[in-house]
């Protein structure tokens, strides 16, 4: 009896507060007032153009201990409402929120934002509209805003300044709303089940093993469901997640609602009424810890994986110079141990600060991923213009100034060229993710910081492996060929694979930049490059002309200002082979009943072109694929893409290559390996 009354009173209570701010905000006037979470109206494009669309931004910014609301706002809370004055032409849809966290206050649960959000809405503008016509948009905003003591409702005049125009989009402007975008849940492809039996809710939602929660909670968007402030159970039954809670109210149908993650990840699900699987093994949130398995298998993995990357041909044109190296060195042991342990230096530290830069971009709201540094256009022509010193370097053109004891930079023996031999390994190797990689590296997006960088530091280990053993193995270093007259002519050589490189690096800038005017600095700068390291070697033969050096210094120095001014307000985004991936695409062509086939893909990613020129856009393949009505999308990362990056991370990972077979009516993919044959992709088709 204590139980009913308890549970009538905290009903009636929460019944009472829901319609108290309600009446409030009726009774509220309509006149500005000032609030305790202040509101800004932003556009991704002041411009947009007549048939197309852009994205507005509603920012809330709550004063402390102030918190805001999701759509749902829980037991006593609700998001937000916005009257709108449109011009003729234009709609606005409905804002998408990102993810929530729980409150409990007084027994009731509250889902909101402590922190400022950003709520996003698509605008279209009809294609009627005349260009230069003003399309300013205003409206009445209308929401709650809460302490853990007091309720106000409050309300503010928005408005942003729009013209029909072009609709392009600042670098600014779009770094700064694929940020905002990253933090949105991202949808699951496929629907969930869910059922009540008596008193008890549960919830059936199909996501791979991999995937790990932290911290997980269900956020409810249809109401009348579920108690809201009940606890909730997390099980696995194989690939299903199973939630179990306790229900109130009687909707029926369709449920929508929001799988909070962990460390502000989440995913919005689509359940429709049907049987749930038996709970699994219970899932424990993870607090504080880790899990130790998955630690040791990742750095283990990252070990291998950066071992086999020495048979990638990413990786060949460094080897030759460390090669060309070990070679000079005669095989005397103690030269040979100090180099490759600076080699191995080299190579741990640079995977070690590229593992850090990621982690701290993604820490502040960046969707990115390994490799994220050839995405930039800036970091391929830096690239480009070091292969083609080094080029130069092997051909004789110019000799490297020497560092200390007379030790050089990379074509020398001795600690200061194998340190930065094994730093340059390490950066270009990024690109590829052989086997074993790509799921130690995925590893590191559900590890803590200081468990994640040493399995980067793994991968730089793993890439040295093969010079430290040389250099420690007498039995290996003893098999290296004397030196003799036969080096010069292999230096020149090894000018071969590196003069590959840096054309390739030409071709991704291309490819990034586009064929118009973004080049014209770049192509400056790539030539005032080579005059220099020319014109250095001819004043190494004698000529004395440095003042001609000093000047092309100078240009070189201007140019390389002026292409990266250039290169950073670059936006172009490469044209996929195939059918664009998205989230909303995957789902489109799921619902055909055909079969699926999804890869992931980046210019700069050798081992994918090979796959792709190998296996996937081989006769045979596209054949049996059109015979099958196979749907082929295509994610190119080479520039970056916030909403393919977050669809890696969903499937554990955070590289590419990424291949995923959809058969008709599988609750999930099937991930498919990173080295694929025309028979593998065939043969999916043959089971189908």
């Amino acid at each position: 009896m204590a139980r009913v009354n308890e549970a009538f009173v905290t009903g009636a209570w929460r019944a009472m507060l829901a319609m108290l701010a309600l009446v409030l905000i009726a009774l509220s006037p309509a006149t500005a007032a000032p609030t305790h979470i202040q509101p800004k109206l932003v556009a991704e494009s002041a411009a947009p153009a007549p048939g197309g669309a852009t994205t507005l931004a509603l920012t809330m910014t709550p004063e402390k201990p102030w918190h805001g609301y999701w759509a749902n706002g829980g037991d006593a809370g609700f998001g937000m409402a916005v009257e709108w004055n449109l011009p003729e032409g234009v709609t606005v849809g409905a804002f998408h929120y990102p993810v929530p966290d729980a409150l409990i206050l007084f027994g009731m649960m509250n889902h909101v934002y402590e922190h400022p959000y950003a709520l996003l809405a698509d605008v279209r503008i009809d294609k009627s509209v005349a260009p230069g016509t003003d399309l300013t948009l205003s409206g009445v905003a209308n929401w709650l805003a809460c302490t853990d003591k007091v309720c106000v409702p409050e309300k503010a005049v928005i408005s942003v300044a729009l013209k029909a125009g072009d609709g392009v989009i600042s670098a600014a402007s779009r770094t700064q709303f694929d940020g905002w975008r990253a933090l949105l849940p991202q949808p699951l492809d496929r629907a969930g089940t869910w059922e009540r039996k008596g008193e008890t809710l549960r919830f059936a939602i199909p996501l791979p093993a991999a995937t790990t929660l932290d911290a997980p909670h269900l956020f409810l968007e249809t109401r009348e469901v579920a108690d809201y402030a009940a606890p909730q159970a997390f099980s696995r039954n194989g690939d299903q997640i199973i939630i179990e809670t306790k229900a109130k109210g009687d909707a029926s149908g369709a449920v929508e609602a929001l799988l909070k993650l962990g460390d502000g990840r989440g995913l919005t699900v689509r359940f429709e009424a049907g049987a749930v699987p038996a709970a699994g093994e219970a899932i424990a949130t993870r607090v504080s810890g880790i899990d130790m398995g998955l630690f040791w298998t990742a750095l283990g993995g990252a070990i291998l994986g950066g071992l086999i990357l020495n048979l990638m041909p990413c990786v060949f044109p460094i080897l030759s110079l460390k090669a060309l190296s070990l070679t000079r060195s005669g095989g005397d042991a103690g030269d040979a141990k100090v180099e490759a342990l600076a080699y191995t230096t080299g190579a741990v530290v640079t995977a070690l600060l590229l593992g850090g830069a990621l982690l701290m971009l993604r820490a502040v709201g960046e969707q990115v991923g390994w490799a994220f540094q050839l995405q930039h256009p800036v970091s391929v022509l830096v690239l480009l213009i070091l292969a083609i010193a080094i080029t130069l370097n092997l051909l004789g053109t110019y000799e490297l100034p020497t560092f200390g004891k007379g030790q050089a930079l990379t074509a020398k023996s001795g600690a200061a060229g194998g340190f930065w031999t094994g730093a340059l390994a390490a950066f270009v190797a990024t690109p590829c993710s052989g086997p074993l990689l790509g799921a130690a590296l995925g590893a590191t997006l559900v590890l803590p910081a200081w468990a994640a960088l040493p399995i980067f530091g793994g991968l730089g280990l793993g890439l040295a492996l093969p010079f430290l053993a040389i250099g420690f193995i007498p039995v290996l270093r003893n098999r290296l060929p004397k030196p003799g007259p036969w080096m010069a002519k292999f230096r020149k050589w090894m000018a071969v694979p590196m003069g590959l490189t840096a054309l390739a690096l030409g071709w991704l800038l291309w490819r990034q930049v586009g064929a118009g005017a973004g080049l014209v600095y770049p192509l400056i700068a790539v030539s005032m490059a080579v005059v220099l390291l020319w014109h250095f070697g001819a004043i190494q033969r004698g000529d004395r002309r440095k003042w001609f050096l000093g000047v092309v210094a100078l240009l070189l120095t201007g140019s390389l200002i002026a292409a990266t001014a250039e290169l950073a307000k670059t936006d172009h985004k490469v044209a996929a082979s195939g059918s664009a991936f998205s989230p909303e695409a995957l789902a489109k062509a799921r619902a055909t009943g055909k079969p699926v086939f999804v890869y992931f893909t980046a210019d700069w990613c050798l081992s994918c072109k090979a796959n792709e020129a190998g296996a996937i856009n081989r006769e045979a393949t596209q054949t049996a694929f059109d015979k099958a009505g196979v749907i082929t999308l295509v994610g190119d990362w080479t520039n970056g893409d916030p909403a393919i990056t977050r669809t890696l991370s969903a499937l554990g990972r955070n590289s590419v290559p990424l291949y995923l077979w959809y058969a008709p009516g599988a609750a999930q993919p099937e991930i498919l390996p990173q080295i694929l044959t025309p028979g593998m992709l065939t043969g999916k088709v043959d089971t189908k």
